[in-house]
């Protein structure tokens, strides 16, 4: 049953935009921390992304947003394992798991998840390539820093981080098709390296011949730009997902869902016919 949503969402990927939807059941997360972190508000949570168009439910139990604090894995197991079976089993959506820890992401795995979501792209735990492998998962790799340099090539900087983490899987025997490459927006880079990296899409879709996910769900980044708080960045996120579809981006990871899958059916519609 779970190896067909997988299946299914590979040959999703060359037909149309694919929405991930954010449930976070954390305390800390900079949008929504707290408020699904009981079982009933994270399933009532991944059926309203369900139903509002969410192609994937990415589950993540550690907030991995800048200046974030680090839970041990045995924190991010106790708030998945009462409620992640639950998840899958009431949505008809492949499930992701939102962690760099190859214990978590095994776990996720056992317990019905297809795609393990890994900011730090397998690099982080030295186990997680073969966790992924042994799966059969899906695996998102993001490009991530332990700090911002702001006189770094960041697209270089990406490219070299990119080639481990695929070194890694081949050598773990991760096929291609399962891999999804991730720029990291938000994560170890200044606000021009960003959006460089956003610029950049086309070059890493051409070389890599890889699946591009982006996320720039209410990030910081816009605050800037539009002079608003978490609240009023939606507007800016459905702009850069939309920019960053043009630029050769396939998967766009929202807490917006059912206002990105209306933007896309119009981009596919233009685009695609």
């Amino acid at each position: 049953m779970q190896q067909q949503k997988r299946d299914d969402l590979l040959a999703l990927m060359g037909e149309r935009s694919i929405i991930m939807g954010i449930l976070n059941v954390t305390p800390d997360s900079f949008s929504d921390g707290g408020k699904f972190q009981s079982r009933e508000a994270a399933l009532a949570q991944a059926r309203k992304l369900a139903a509002d168009g969410a192609d994937i439910i990415d589950v993540g139990a550690e907030s991995t947003r800048p200046g974030h604090v680090p839970v041990p894995e045995e924190v991010e197991l106790a708030r998945l394992n009462p409620m992640l079976a639950d998840i899958v089993g009431a949505v008809e959506r492949p499930v992701s798991i939102d962690t760099y820890k190859a214990a978590v992401a095994r776990r996720a795995l056992e317990l019905g998840a297809v795609i393990v979501n890994d900011v730090w792209g397998m690099q982080k735990d030295p186990a997680m390539a073969d966790t992924v492998a042994e799966a059969k998962a899906i695996v998102v790799v993001m490009h991530n820093r332990e700090s911002v340099d702001p006189d770094i090539d960041i697209i270089a900087d990406m490219r070299r981080f990119f080639d481990h983490s695929l070194d890694l899987a081949e050598r773990a025997g991760i096929p291609r098709r399962h891999i999804i490459l991730d720029p990291g927006i938000g994560f170890g880079k200044t606000k021009e390296q960003n959006l460089a990296a956003l610029r950049g899409l086309d070059g890493f879709l051409e070389f890599y011949g890889l699946p591009l996910l982006v996320g720039v769900s209410r990030k910081s980044l816009f605050g800037p730009i539009l002079g608003s708080g978490v609240d009023g960045r939606l507007i800016g996120t459905l702009a850069a997902n939309l920019i960053a579809a043009a630029h050769g981006a396939t998967i766009f990871r929202v807490h917006d869902a059912a206002e990105h899958v209306a933007a896309f059916k119009v981009y596919d519609a233009i685009e695609h016919g």
